[in-house]
């Protein structure tokens, strides 16, 4: 139960490792991890790409598996790029849901510190978006995992200190690291994680200074993935997403009531949207302009 002092080199992690190029499905696998081939990032030129590689829940002196496959990765010219993210999960069955408050209340705390910590690239702020002290009232008022979904696109119902996980993997996955593929980056990302959530679980009352965080923690300081600048062209066509959403988010909740924009892509003679149900159905719906409007040409289900 919480408080409890848990050591954070005995906690079970587990990490999402993404990256670009190669061929993941060729990639041979350590017993137990797995390669999330639906889960596809974006190269250079805009096309998807790569996939998401992740272990089994394993623990700190298992830590080589991560190098193994790191180097498995590597020998197919794979690559962490702009578009990556390394997502860290932490086990919580040490202190059970009892920790889910104190783990809301602790982000409200220190999120801009642990964010600042690991250095997160702009552009991927709208995949780790905040907790709120709206998600934690509600969360008081009604526990569960409903209370702790934001609004929004992609996927931004997802926190950067995500205590939904809890509800379905009993875990609170910490999303703001940016992608790599170097070993050291990633093993140090995993330790701040490990130490963050085991001083909250321990009720430790932390600094909110980035670099006093830190050191409180007996976290390295540095070394974490390094940011990496998103093309122009990406910037452009999430520029033009945040125009469309407006004009077309009526139809689409006509269409699927309920749902939420993902993205929104340009194909030949329009627009594709993507569009999710709380549920995680995800729909794609194809678009076309004409003289009054946006036009509904056909449905596309995943």
């Amino acid at each position: 139960m919480w408080p409890s002092e848990v050591k954070w080199n005995e906690l079970q992690f587990g990490v999402e490792i993404e990256f670009v190029g190669g061929a993941p499905e060729e990639v041979e696998l350590l017993p137990g991890w797995i390669m999330a081939l639906d889960e596809q990032q974006t190269d250079e030129a805009g096309r998807e790409s790569g996939s998401e590689l992740k272990p089994p829940p394993i623990r700190w002196e298992q830590r080589e598996q991560i190098r193994e496959m790191l180097n498995r990765l590597k020998a197919q010219n794979t690559q962490a790029n702009w578009s990556c993210g390394l997502h860290v999960h932490v086990g919580l069955e040490k202190w059970d849901e009892a920790i889910v408050k104190p783990l809301l209340e602790a982000s409200l705390l220190y999120q801009d510190a642990l964010r600042s910590i690991l250095q997160t690239s702009e552009h991927r702020l709208i995949f780790c978006p905040p907790v709120t002290q709206e998600m934690l009232e509600r969360f008081e008022a009604s526990p569960g995992p409903h209370a702790l979904r934001h609004r929004g696109r992609p996927q931004s119902h997802r926190c950067g200190i995500n205590a939904a996980s809890w509800f379905d993997w009993g875990t609170v996955e910490i999303r703001y690291a940016n992608g790599s593929l170097d070993y050291e980056e990633v093993i140090r990302t995993i330790e701040l994680c490990l130490r963050f959530v085991a001083a909250v679980g321990a009720g430790r009352k932390l600094p909110s200074e980035p670099s006093e965080l830190a050191s409180a923690l007996g976290a390295p300081a540095g070394g974490y993935p390094p940011p990496a600048p998103a093309p122009q062209w990406h910037k452009e066509r999430m520029w033009l997403e945040d125009a469309l959403i407006p004009a077309i988010a009526p139809q689409v909740e006509r269409l699927l009531p309920d749902s939420e924009i993902l993205h929104i892509l340009p194909v030949e003679g329009g627009i594709l949207v993507a569009a999710e149900k709380p549920d995680g159905t995800l729909s794609k719906f194809i678009f076309r302009p004409s003289v009054s409007g946006w036009a509904h040409v056909r449905s596309i289900q995943d």
